[in-house]
Order: C-alpha cells, then structure tokens, then sequence
C-alpha cells in the first residue's frame, strides 16, 4: 500500500505540496489582498517577513514566508546564554570536540529517557562543518519522555532540522500551525521557526539531521521522468492556528514564556510577556513539512545488477557541484527484488561520501539483526573511503538464494543520511552513550570466506615488460 497505515490517527488538516506557495489564514480575511505589508493589515496584524534565503537568491531557490501576527517576533527582553542543554563546551555532545576516525561503527538501540524533554534529549552523535560559516550538518539521536512546557518554545539559527520518528508520537506546534509526526513519517523544520514537542503516545525516540546550508530539495530525477520516488504532492505543511495570550503592549501580558535558541551550537533564552504561537496567516513558500515514508515510489533494476542506492534517494541538500550533496535522505522500504543472475543486497563499497544509517523498523536485508545486530533506534556510521557492505552471513545467503521475485523488507524500513563531508563523533557517541558495538567489523566481516580458486593449469599474466 502507497500509505503508511499509523496506530496513532491524524489529528490536524493540511496543505500538500514541496516547495509550493501556499497561503493559509485562520480567519477569513486576515491575508491582505495583492500586497504583503499594507499600511495597515487586516484586523490590527502586524506583518513580519521570515526570509530563508537572501533577497537577491535566483527565483527558483528563494524561500520566503510573510506572517501575519499579533506582536512581532523581536518584541522581547535580550537573550541570556544558558546552562541547559547539550551543547556546551564541558558537555560530551560538543560539537567543538568531534573525533575523525576510519573505523566502521554500529551502535546498539540508544537508550530512552523519560526524564527530558525533546530539546535537553537531543544527542549530537556526528556533524562536519561549521554552523557559523552556514556550511555543514550535524547528526542527532533524541530520546524524550515529556512534552516540552506550553510556556515554552525552540529554534534554530543554526539550520534546518529533519526529523526521522522511530518510536513514539511528535505533536510539534510551530508558529505556522500543528504538525503530527508518527513513526514512518519525517518533518523538516526550517531555521529560525518556533516550535514545541508535545508526546501524546508516551516517551519518543528518533534520529535528526541537521543541515547547516542550503535547504533540502526532490532530487532530480533524469531520464526517470516526471513522476516516482517522493512525489511533491505527498509533502503536508501546516495550516495557521494560533493563541491568544498578550497583555496590551508586548511586555505586559498574563503570562510568561521562555524562547530558548540554538545559535551556533550553544543555547540562549529569553522570557516574554506573549505567546510566540500568534500567526493568524501566512504565505509563502518557507514553511515546516511532514512527508509519510510509506508513499514513496520505490523503483529498482527489473533486469539484472543492484543500480546505486542513490534511486532510494528522499531529499538532498545540493552543493555547488552538481550531483553532490551536503545531505542525501534515502530510505530501503519494501521492494520487490526480481533481478536475474545477480547478488541482490547492496554490494561490498568504499565511497567518497560517509554513510550514517539508522533503522526505523524491521530488519534490514543486507545485516543481521537481534541482539549485536542491525536493530531498530540503533545506527552505524561508515566514514569515507570505510569498506562496509553485508555481513558474512547475509551474503552467504544471497549468493546462494533461489533467484525468484521476492518481497523484502516487508515490515521494515532503514534509512541513511549521506554526505560529501568527512563525518567527526563526538565524545557522547563514542564513549558515553556506551551503546558502540565492539566487535562490529570482526563479527560482520571477519569470517567472510575465501571462496577464490585459481583454474587449474592456468598462470596468471605477466605485469612486467
């Protein structure tokens, strides 16, 4: 089926569509007509431009959303650094103390934590690059077991945030209305919009990456056509809901709320005397996003060889060379593998760009799961140029499999986030987690057979002049 069938029901209407512009007003009237900043908008609004790329960037990558709200967003007292949070110097999830090794990594299910809300459970485990300079991407695990405070709310200046759900229920107001995240889907949460995570199912667990430039984009599709992979009409963004809570200026009001910002990887709080949840409409194509997993259109070899896993490919964050990405999302949902006289798992791989996976549900065909294995809320990182492929097992298997159509992952669904960069681990993700498998690489690879035998009366031919 081409749609995710969730145990937790919809909650909220939407708009649909990538990169479209859409409008959308919780009151009727409450979008001016045919300009953006009118003398005086409708209903006493103010209109504030949320910009997410510069001015004067080409048409086809300018990402902007007018808002139409009750106070602006710079009517609060200064931001405070804060002790909070993961990302301070003498914390083992900072990003200034990344470790660059060769080795190939999996870790067990990282654990959950009934203790933290969505903000203080994010885990840095990975990133490159630097968020000051708008260039790189940070890797994150977030394990949550409370809904963050009605009185609060986050963002980033640092990046745009995707959000991979694996266990558990994401109810994220941003300021442009309510997302509902379920296991199976993703969200993306531009820079620089507010939002809060309530957890209406329990304690949450997941994965996030996030992407320091650029924005995320459909990859192209070539001589595919117009049409499979994720679909950009399957992409929902929020319709405008907002609150009332303000006093008669924005510093007097009944009550407080507590902004907290990630700004290059440390963070800062303010309090105001206002809700930040006040949008009454917007336009414009700048928004948060939520995409069901369950409906992208998997394509694959109907002839013979395992194409590149690139066909697998979500969303990509483009660099300035064509073809390459700071960030690729790719899935391995159920498919049908029906190629002739090949080895179907994915192939023995050095590669140019790392390689982070995860795995949402299920069993992935290409390793082991259970116990030390490949297991759901667990990961495993192959650095650049790190030899990775199927374990000894699995390709045991493959290589002698009866070559009939077959349905694999059925139940399952593993994803990966690649890079052109060199990934760093931090402390957290090497040592304190304590979820590294030890005995990864000896237990995939080191019983994988030689199965070379060299034709009998046969000499191998000369190198030499």
């Amino acid at each position: 089926m081409p749609v995710t069938t969730f145990e937790f029901g919809e909650k909220y209407r939407y708009q649909n569509g990538f990169g479209s512009y859409l409008e959308t007003e919780a009151i009727s009237g409450a979008l001016p007509i045919a300009q953006n900043s009118p003398q005086k908008p409708p209903y006493g609004l103010y209109a504030e431009k949320l910009s997410g790329t510069a001015f004067t960037a080409p048409r086809h990558e300018n990402k902007q959303s007018w808002l139409y709200r009750i106070l602006p967003s710079c009517a609060h007292p200064p931001f405070a650094p804060t002790a909070d949070g993961p990302f301070k110097s003498d914390k083992p999830t900072d990003p200034a103390k990344l470790e660059y090794i060769p080795n190939q990594l999996r870790w067990d299910p990282f654990d959950h934590d009934d203790q933290t809300d969505f903000v203080s459970g994010l885990h840095l485990v990975a990133g490159a690059g630097d968020a000051t300079l708008k260039q790189g991407i940070g890797m994150y695990i977030y394990a949550a077991g409370k809904s963050m405070d009605d009185h609060s709310t986050f963002y980033s200046a640092d990046g745009d945030l995707l959000i991979v759900a694996q266990h558990g229920t994401l109810d994220i107001r941003t300021e442009l209305g309510w997302l509902l995240v379920r296991p199976m889907e993703i969200c993306v949460i531009p820079r620089g919009i507010k939002y809060q995570v309530h957890l209406p199912s329990g304690p949450v667990r997941g994965y996030a990456l996030e992407l320091y430039q650029g924005h995320f984009a459909l990859p192209e599709l070539g001589p595919i056509g117009s049409n499979c992979l994720a679909n950009a009409r399957d992409f929902q963004a929020p319709v405008a809901c907002f609150s009332e809570d303000f006093g008669a200026t924005a510093s007097e009001g009944p009550s407080t709320y507590t902004i907290t910002v990630k700004f290059n990887n440390s963070l800062f709080q303010t309090k105001q005397a206002h809700t930040p949840f006040d949008v009454v409409a917007w336009h414009g194509n700048y928004y948060p996003y939520k995409y069901d997993l369950g409906r992208f259109n998997t394509i694959g070899s109907i002839s013979y060889d395992h194409p590149d896993p690139s066909i697998f490919t979500v969303l990509s964050a483009p660099t300035d060379h064509p073809g390459t990405a700071v960030a690729d999302f790719v899935i391995f949902p159920p498919r049908w593998l029906v190629a002739e006289d090949t080895f179907r798992p994915p192939w023995y791989h050095r590669n140019t760009m790392s390689e982070f996976m995860g795995l949402i549900a299920g069993e992935y065909d290409a390793k082991k799961g259970g116990q030390g294995g490949f297991m759901p809320g667990g990961a495993s990182l192959h650095n650049v140029m790190s030899g990775h492929g199927p374990d000894a097992k699995s390709f045991e298997g493959a290589s002698n499999a009866e070559l009939k159509p077959a349905l694999v992952g059925k139940g399952s669904c593993a994803f990966m986030f690649e890079s052109c960069l060199m990934v760093g681990v931090t402390e957290w993700g090497l040592k304190m987690c304590k979820k590294v498998q030890e005995g990864y690489s000896e237990e995939s690879w080191g019983g994988v057979q030689v199965h070379w035998k060299k034709p009998d009366g046969v000499s191998a031919n000369g190198h030499l002049l």
